[in-house]
């Protein structure tokens, strides 16, 4: 299966860096971006900033750093946008709504969608967003996490968000699936009916109830939704067991070789 194509509308969603004083924390968030499939960065007043350490940190995301906005203001990063979420972990006397990402994520989604600009705005490492930052913002965002030891990391940060913004993309991980076509029920029958003959020739229903105990394996093998490619395995296996105790055949009880 061929991979998925990340979304266009992604590139309507920019994280917004207030005054970041790390350039390490930079690249990290960069990479954390690139991974959920977005790409504009917005840095305000960044104390360092192009890095060696935020490229080195970055990974194979040196190409978001590269493209990056830099703007001497948030309101000059917010001037096109129409719903900001500041990121907050403390308390904040304002009436704005607060919310935690999966509740958040959806409408931003469905904004991107529209062709509406969103952007995730992230303050200075050690202070966070000041009040006049916030304020500027028409969505409060908090992570939430143990009261009694809450410390995230600005990249890390980052990551929790915009892996739930992708997470409501609809982009599927089906191409990381194993290929293969599922067993049918009669292929998995005649299997279960070769490990019932196998198990009567290796001689292991001696003082066991043979019945019963087919029966339960049989279920059992319904349930795990074989492959046909695992089907031909067990029956290798089967067929081995026979010949080893003396009553292996040239086919198994279909007519088919394994």
């Amino acid at each position: 299966m061929n991979k998925p194509q990340v979304p266009d509308f992604l590139k309507n969603i920019r994280v917004v860096l207030a005054r970041p004083n790390h350039p390490g924390n930079i690249g990290s968030a960069a990479r954390a971006m690139k991974t959920m499939g977005l790409t504009r960065l917005y840095l305000v007043e960044p104390k360092v900033f192009p890095s060696e350490e935020a490229d080195t940190l970055a990974s194979g995301a040196v190409d978001v750093l590269q493209t990056a906005t830099v703007v001497p203001t948030l309101a000059a990063a917010l001037a096109d946008v129409t719903v900001a979420c500041a990121l907050t972990s403390r308390r904040r006397e304002l009436t704005t709504p607060l919310s935690i990402p999966r509740e958040t994520t959806p409408e931003l989604i469905a904004r991107a969608r529209e062709g509406e600009q969103v952007a995730l705005v992230f303050g200075n490492e050690t202070f966070g967003l000041s009040i006049e930052e916030v304020e500027q913002c028409n969505r409060l965002v908090t992570i939430p996490g143990n009261p009694e030891y809450f410390s995230l990391n600005l990249a890390m940060a980052v990551q929790v968000m915009t892996y739930e913004l992708f997470s409501h993309t609809g982009v599927s991980v089906d191409y990381l699936k194993p290929d293969g076509n599922s067993a049918t029920q009669g292929e998995v029958d005649g299997m279960v009916d070769h490990l019932d003959a196998t198990l009567e020739d290796i001689g292991y229903y001696r003082r066991r109830n043979s019945e019963r105990m087919i029966r339960r394996l049989r279920t059992m093998f319904h349930r795990a939704g074989l492959l046909r490619e695992e089907i031909d395995i067990l029956r290798g296996f089967y067929k081995q067991a026979q010949r080893l105790a003396g009553k292996g055949q040239d086919g198994d009880k279909d007519g088919h070789e394994s």
